[in-house]
């Protein structure tokens, strides 16, 4: 079983941990409106509110079983999203993402996914990938799409039409 305190995934740029009572203070600012446009989920209504979700999201981590990780910079430190891992007990455990709107069009999205499916797929083996997109998310398909991701299934939810991808597992050289 993976200890969650072990779990270190890094590049030159980025630093990868799992959620910790210190990221909600730096996480809670950044989910706005405009940012979960495209996400499933809306923003929480409160402060309190967002305090029950990561405080949820803690058990499933230290089990193994869903994974919320914060991206930083490496170097600074500095806060710049979220990936996910979720459903890890699923044939094809699903992967998301976002990045802090300010910090846009950097490349970090792409690179802490990648990060993230190339630690799942040699630490826990993960043979493929999902990955739910709005279809209108052009750069969240990018992604899927620079990591080998195809389409394989289209579903309308009640904010937008998404589209599924299935990404295959990732080598350590896709990182």
């Amino acid at each position: 079983m993976v200890r969650s305190h072990e779990i270190r995934i890094e590049s030159a740029r980025l630093s990868i941990r799992p959620f910790s009572t210190i990221d909600a203070d730096l996480s809670f600012p950044c989910i706005t409106p405009s940012l979960t446009r495209f996400m499933a989920w809306d923003p929480p209504a409160s402060r309190e509110d967002f305090d029950r979700i990561w405080q949820s999201w803690l058990p499933a981590i230290d089990d193994g079983a869903d994974f919320v990780f914060a991206i930083r910079e490496r170097d600074a430190g500095g806060f710049l999203g979220l990936a996910g891992l979720h459903y890890v007990r699923n044939t094809s455990p699903e992967l998301g993402i976002w990045i802090r709107e300010d910090r846009h069009q950097e490349g970090f999205g792409r690179e802490a996914v990648g990060l993230v499916a190339g630690w799942a797929s040699r630490t826990l083996r993960v043979a493929s990938f999902t990955y739910p997109v709005a279809e209108e998310n052009i750069p969240s398909r990018r992604i899927a799409e620079s990591l080998g991701g195809v389409i394989v299934e289209r579903r309308e939810t009640p904010k937008y039409m998404s589209v599924i991808y299935r990404i295959p597992t990732q080598s350590a050289r896709d990182e």
